[in-house]
């Protein structure tokens, strides 16, 4: 296996990429629509004035519910590779799976219990 030619066409894609983001870059600040009217520079929230500082600080319910989506979602990555070689794990690699679906729905169930998803 030769190592550089795989480098050489991971470098060249890097470069593409890089030089196509870059185009864009320049290109939309050469075609973009230019301004002078400050209000048109402002953040639009379909068509309400914003209320509020946009810096407000969030609260922690929303990280949670993301981290309980991010854990689950991760869940799904592993069991895709189980399914495909299911008939080659056989019986070990089922119980495996078993045990580790349980190790998530007890998760699941220990956050439900503390009110991770009650927004009241």
């Amino acid at each position: 296996m030769d190592f550089n030619h795989d480098f050489v066409a991971v470098a060249i894609m890097l470069g593409l990429a890089a030089l196509i983001s870059g185009a864009m870059v320049i290109i939309k600040g050469l075609l973009g629509p230019r301004s002078t009217n400050p209000s048109k520079e402002l953040p639009f929230e379909c068509g309400v004035e914003a209320v509020g500082s946009p810096r407000r600080g969030m609260h922690v319910k929303y990280y949670a519910v993301a981290i309980l989506f991010i854990i689950f979602d991760i869940e799904i990555i592993f069991l895709y590779p189980w399914a495909v070689h299911f008939r080659q794990l056989g019986l070990f690699g089922f119980w495996q799976m078993l045990i580790f679906l349980a190790v998530l729905v007890v998760g699941l169930f220990y956050s439900v219990r503390k009110g991770v998803f009650k927004w009241q």
